[in-house]
């Protein structure tokens, strides 16, 4: 029963973070954050997807043992966000209203890092984790580079919840940072090792409270 209780324990946890990372997509991912406040944004939604993306895949990654498995994680959050673009669809919104980040080249250098460093933790922590936040902005930018004319989009169709103080606006690009890829991986670089040692010792806790 213990064990049973253990495994689904660990599941839950991985929906529920799985859940909230496309949650967290489609609340900060769609056109209209992008192109309201431009670059600032843009670096705010790396720091949120690479610490996002980590704390998950490594916690599957370390509870399976198993490395390729933060990308199978990554798989499963692209998925449910690729489905959850259907319900804006489904309202009459174009389908590329949520803007899909790349998180899963990202998991792929976690999954190598951790079969390369043969299955340390620690090494999966902070290269894997250094790695991750690095990479995530670099991918993501090449992905947004590939979405038509967002600002022509954000008037043509404006969020129904959108507050009337975040009414679309010019993008100010350039205004606040000059290299919105590099300030986001940097940030994210530094962010991302301490969640991911969360993530880690988040599996120890999750162990310890079962066998409680």
């Amino acid at each position: 029963v213990m064990v049973w209780l253990r495994r689904t324990t660990h599941y839950l946890f991985i929906v529920v973070v799985a859940v909230n990372s496309t949650l967290l997509t489609i609340n900060a991912g769609d056109y209209i954050f992008y192109t309201d406040w431009a670059w600032t944004s843009f670096v705010v939604f790396s720091i949120s997807q690479s610490t996002m993306l980590v704390v998950g895949a490594i916690y599957y990654m370390l509870f399976t043992g198993v490395p390729g498995t933060a990308t199978y994680y990554a798989t499963i959050m692209t998925i449910y966000t690729w489905v959850a673009k259907g319900a804006w669809f489904a309202l009459g919104y174009p389908y590329d209203f949520i803007v899909t980040p790349v998180w899963i080249p990202s998991a792929m250098l976690l999954d190598l890092v951790y079969w390369a460093t043969r299955r340390n933790k620690h090494a999966a922590i902070i290269i894997g984790g250094t790695l991750v936040g690095l990479s995530l902005p670099i991918f993501n930018m090449i992905n947004l580079l590939l979405v038509r004319d967002p600002l022509e989009m954000a008037f043509k169709y404006p969020r129904p919840t959108l507050p009337p103080y975040m009414t679309p606006i010019e993008p100010q690009v350039g205004k606040f940072y000059n290299s919105p890829v590099a300030l986001g991986s940097g940030a994210g670089a530094v962010l991302s090792v301490p969640i991911a040692a969360l993530g880690a010792k988040l599996n120890t806790w999750t162990y310890r409270w079962m066998a409680a």
